[in-house]
């Protein structure tokens, strides 16, 4: 899996971009992130989504709303029973596009509150969903005051929200700005490539650069994790991805995503998932035979 940054310059004559698109179906994935917030409106496919450290499949239509500096893809093919192309509304804007002081303002208070769980990302669903899809497709025909209008009402539908869902554990939250989200971006692209092969704490830190005592002190800061503990939920993370795809057994899973030893593989998985791996792939099959029952 590949890891970016993005970074987005908006028009002169504009606070915030929608843009709508056909999905190119990719046989790679690529990690991405950015300084503003995103609101994606995913239909006609299932798969796969990874907003950071969440993991889980998922069919038809999504909303979700993500913040700064999270990392997110999806991983996704076309649905059999629809002969409509999969299809991307993306909206990016900062929380203050219409200006800071909106936000200091009383009847602000849910807004600020969304913005505070974009951190982790927002999944929508149910009348939320239908709701913001309406708006999102009415706002791509619109322009100038309309549009802007629009977009107000848009975030006041997903603040107001019952039908919504955090997603990524609070350690993706710890960005502060773009020179700290470079040297975090550094770490997360060597982990993401590299974390089949033994990871050296010292070649780490050098990336930044840090001595490795700075170096642990500035990673457990800024992400609650050691490194130790994040290349281990990066490394089960993969094996749980090869198992879900029903192509490895455990014994492949663990050799292909850094472990030399089945054992360690085993307790490592049982403490991030809670399962052992083959318990782990039953319930799997279980709960996707019983939604498709």
């Amino acid at each position: 899996m590949q890891y970016i940054y993005e970074n987005f310059t908006f028009p002169p004559d504009q606070s915030f971009t929608i843009r709508s698109e056909h999905l190119e179906i990719k046989d790679h994935m690529t990690l991405k992130s950015h300084m503003n917030f995103e609101i994606a409106l995913i239909e006609n496919c299932s798969g796969k989504r990874f907003i950071g450290d969440h993991i889980r499949d998922f069919d038809g239509t999504e909303l979700v709303l993500l913040g700064s500096y999270l990392p997110h893809c999806w991983q996704y093919h076309p649905q059999q029973h629809t002969a409509q192309p999969p299809l991307a509304t993306v909206i990016h804007f900062y929380p203050d596009f219409l200006g800071k002081q909106l936000l200091k303002k009383p009847e602000a208070r849910q807004l600020n509150t969304l913005f505070e769980n974009a951190a982790r990302g927002v999944l929508f669903h149910g009348p939320t969903l239908t709701a913001a899809k309406n708006i999102m497709q009415e706002m791509l025909f619109q322009s100038g005051l309309a549009k802007a209008a629009m977009m107000l009402r848009l975030l006041d539908v997903l603040a107001q929200s019952e039908h919504a869902e955090i997603l990524s554990s609070p350690y993706f939250n710890a960005v502060e700005n773009l020179g700290e989200a470079n040297k975090i971006n550094k770490v997360f692209d060597y982990i993401f490539c590299n974390f089949r092969e033994e990871i050296i704490l010292q070649e780490v830190a050098d990336l930044i650069p840090m001595s490795s005592a700075a170096f642990c002190r500035f990673f457990k800061r800024k992400t609650n994790r050691t490194l130790i503990d994040f290349v281990k939920e990066v490394r089960i993370g993969h094996a749980a991805k090869l198992l879900l795809e029903g192509h490895h057994n455990v014994a492949e899973a663990c050799y292909q995503s850094g472990y030399n030893n089945i054992s360690n593989f085993n307790k490592h998985f049982k403490d991030i998932k809670g399962l052992a791996p083959r318990d782990f792939i039953k319930r799997y099959n279980e709960h996707t035979a019983f939604i498709h029952s």
